[in-house]
């Protein structure tokens, strides 16, 4: 072979390699421009909203959704239960939920059923106690750690906080707060957004 054919096939051998780097480069930067129009773990713990479908909840049923790395409970109080929010209103520490309104309760869930839509609870699932998560307690009447006229709501397992079926909690227990509103809006009947507001705030 001629030094100017080895040159030659030099010069072909370079450019190959050229152009499969610049190709690997360039798949690799697409992939990075495309991972970026991506919410990362970061931006979704930082309260990126969170839009739910509520359509196939019935009445009496509550749906658990992340938010902010929080579990936030949505639940579809029946009648009883909107119902059973009188019996407890004198039996609540704050029924008005006057107590750390804007960090608990946004001004459009500061009504008796704390809620958008008297039917819809949409509640933080954490105990303002040491943070501990509630269990439901939706039966009423008489059951173990809760009171014999019992009529339905949370019952924190760690220290014993109990909230009625508004999420408030009752008079002389360690909780100091009702449980936190998210702000919240429905974009229809069947689905809302948690984490934003038609304020625009958060």
């Amino acid at each position: 072979m001629s030094n100017e054919k080895q040159v030659d096939s030099g010069r072909r051998g370079l450019l190959v390699a050229t152009c499969a780097a610049g190709s690997v480069v360039g798949v690799g930067t697409a992939g990075a421009l495309v991972s970026t129009f991506q919410p990362s773990e970061r931006a979704k713990a930082a309260g990126a909203p969170v839009e739910v479908d509520i359509s196939t909840l019935n009445p009496g049923e509550m749906k658990t959704v992340e938010w902010r790395g929080k579990p936030v409970w949505i639940l579809k109080r029946t009648p009883e239960m909107i119902a059973s929010l009188k019996q407890t209103d004198g039996k609540v520490a704050d029924a008005e939920s006057k107590r750390n309104p804007a960090e608990f309760t946004p001004e459009y869930a500061r009504n008796e059923h704390r809620s958008i839509k008297p039917e819809i609870l949409v509640a933080v699932g954490i105990c303002t106690h040491l943070g501990c998560s509630p269990s439901s307690k939706f039966t009423p009447g008489p059951q173990p750690s809760l009171p014999d006229d019992w009529a339905g709501g949370f019952l924190c397992p760690c220290h014993g906080s109990t909230f009625d079926m508004a999420g408030r909690v009752f008079k002389n227990k360690p909780a100091p707060d009702n449980l936190q509103v998210p702000r919240h809006m429905y974009l229809s009947d069947t689905k809302l957004v948690i984490g934003k507001d038609e304020k625009g705030e958060a």
